[in-house]
């Protein structure tokens, strides 16, 4: 189906607009009246500029407070509703968007609303123009679609039609099934927008708050499969209203929206682009750093050994159990060059189908990053996330894919260890603007779950938190934003690390130098309050520094490192099942780490 945004969606003036929404590949345009009022071009050059870019104008919005008033209101309505027509035909729009009144003088009177809206598509047409009406679901006495819709089957006006709005229907809990009762031909236009579920007056909500596609917490998918059952097949058009976005750069939002309907048309089942392929572990992660005396006294501490180095670049390998870890000192690559030191850079994720997996993301428009790469090499493509840290697709020692492992050479070491196991997961903390486009990445590009947003508790703010991982929970990654949208670019990141005995682990890294995040004594006074623990058992905690939480399937137990550039790393131990990132205590690691 045709894809379309309303310019309302994304930043900065027209011309921007409508540039952004033509490289990420929409189709069409919904050109909010206020952006063109702005405009300093004529409605004729918007027009040849929109058809340059290979753009249609679908829609023309908004129309305001129509129907259901006294004659005199309605003449002056009718009055200034040919005048929006007369511009429309300079434009080249054929549809234009009539929302239900909020008007104090609309009446509660279907059969006037019915009339007059009869009337101004009699209007409409002479200027070869259809009316979309729409139920907002703030309407003063329309706010539903099928009251909207009853309202233009009585009228039974070939120029009057239905705009279903996903928002206005999902937010007040309407049930789309009944979308089956209109017609396919009557659904003139088909608004969509997800939103995160919020206690919030509904017109607050719907202001700030939309989000695209597959950011939200909205059935979209499901309303979108209702009207296409009912007949409709004109274009999926994205109507947000967030305040990020529009203070968010216009190109990479029309990207991550047309990302957004790719996801939801293969969602509603209307399109089957290549399968997601979900990771199956990490295979390494990879620091950057121009001087290793900088953290390589911290990963021998953490019992990591230097392994091998690439044969080609300035590449070391540190691997401790299935843990692994790839030290870059080449930081001057001419990306990621505005990263403190050291910091984490790339992420390399186990994959059933590297090849599929490349395919996947190339169609969800995240290219394959071009690599430097020697003819011996093995090919290992990457996608960059919206925060600019690397996923590379590895199949690591499997028969029939490349292995990246065999492009470094054995380095002499002695094994050691203090009991990590593999990487357990991995925290990146993403720029203000770009934490819903980031969750959709990793949903959509990674083929990962993401799970329930919560905030957590910083001493100067709420900073959110949103977890995605693989149903196995092989591969867990934690997204976080801050509380300003000042773009930090010492973003924290962190790296956990798996251990079956966190408590050994612990005592092996301090006794090896490892400098542990204090924690104050009043968590372990408050933790006893709140468990009860064997002799000794809180004791130990105390002393080492251990955080400790539970849930109705097990424990976790979990300790860091201090921070070194914007770097630092978590020892966890998980039990019978425990699920979370110990999310009960981040406040208190949070308060540390300001200290």
């Amino acid at each position: 189906m045709r894809t379309s945004i309303a310019t309302v969606s994304l930043s900065g003036p027209l011309t921007e607009k409508l540039t952004a929404a033509a490289r990420a590949g929409f189709d069409g345009v919904e050109i909010f009246e206020n952006d063109l009022i702005g405009s300093p071009l004529t409605p004729e050059e918007i027009r040849e500029r929109t058809a340059d870019l290979g753009l249609t104008i679908d829609l023309y919005q908004p129309m305001r407070d129509i129907e259901a008033v006294p004659d005199d209101v309605f003449a002056r309505n009718l009055r200034r509703a040919e005048h929006k027509f007369r511009l429309m035909r300079r434009l080249g729009a054929d549809t234009v968007l009539v929302c239900s009144s909020v008007s104090p003088q609309a009446l509660d009177d279907d059969a006037l609303a019915t009339e007059q809206l009869r009337r101004l598509a009699d209007l409409a047409q002479e200027y070869g123009i259809r009316i979309a009406y729409e139920a907002l679901a703030w309407g003063r006495h329309v706010s539903t679609y099928d009251h909207a819709w009853r309202i233009v089957e009585a009228a039974d006006h070939p120029a009057l039609g239905v705009c279903l709005d996903s928002f206005h229907i999902l937010a007040r809990g309407s049930d789309p099934a009944g979308i089956a009762d209109i017609p396919g031909d009557r659904i003139f236009f088909l608004q969509l927008a997800d939103a995160p579920l919020m206690a919030l007056d509904v017109l607050q909500w719907s202001r700030h708050y939309r989000c695209f596609p597959g950011q939200g917490d909205l059935d979209v998918a499901g309303l979108v499969r209702a009207a296409v059952r009912a007949g409709y097949d004109g274009p999926l058009s994205l109507e947000v209203f967030n305040d990020v976005f529009r203070q968010a750069d216009a190109g990479r939002t029309a990207v991550d929206a047309r990302r957004s309907l790719a996801l939801l048309q293969e969602s509603a089942g209307l399109t089957a682009p290549p399968a997601p392929v979900v990771p199956t572990g990490f295979a390494f992660v990879e620091i950057a750093t121009a001087d290793t005396a900088r953290i390589t006294p911290l990963l021998t501490a953490l019992g990591f050994s230097r392994t091998a180095r690439h044969s080609g670049k300035p590449v070391d390998l540190w691997e401790q159990g299935e843990a692994r870890i790839l030290l870059n000192t080449d930081t001057d690559t001419g990306t990621g060059s505005h990263r403190p030191d050291p910091s984490l850079t790339a992420i390399g994720l186990e994959n059933p189908d590297p090849a599929a997996a490349s395919a996947r993301a190339e169609s969800l428009l995240a290219p394959v990053l071009p690599r430097r790469r020697a003819p011996r090499d093995a090919p290992l493509d990457a996608v960059a996330a919206p925060d600019g840290t690397e996923f590379f697709f590895c199949a690591t020692g499997r028969t029939g894919h490349p292995n990246w492992t065999g492009d470094f050479a054995p380095a002499p070491h002695t094994p050691g260890g203090i009991g990590v196991t593999r990487i357990d997961h991995v925290a990146l903390t993403q720029p203000w603007h770009q934490f819903d486009e980031a969750v959709l990445f990793h949903r959509s590009v990674l083929g990962l779950r993401p799970h329930a947003s919560i905030d957590l508790v910083d001493p100067y703010g709420l900073l959110r938190s949103r977890a995605a991982s693989n149903s196995e929970g092989t591969v867990r990654i934690a997204l976080g934003v801050g509380a300003s949208p000042t773009d930090d670019p010492a973003r924290p990141q962190h790296v956990a690390l798996a251990t079956d005995d966190l408590v050994t682990a612990v005592r092996r890294a301090r006794a090896a130098g490892a400098r542990l995040l204090p924690v104050p004594a009043n968590y372990y006074d408050d933790l006893a309050a709140r468990h009860e623990f064997a002799p000794g058992e809180l004791e130990t905690y105390r002393e080492l520094g251990i955080l400790y939480d539970r849930d109705e399937k097990g424990e976790f137990r979990h300790c860091y490192t201090v921070t070194t550039g914007s770097l630092f790393f978590e020892l966890v131990e998980r039990t019978a099942g425990y699920d979370g990132y110990g999310a009960q205590n981040a406040p208190v690691r949070l308060a540390a780490q300001r200290t």
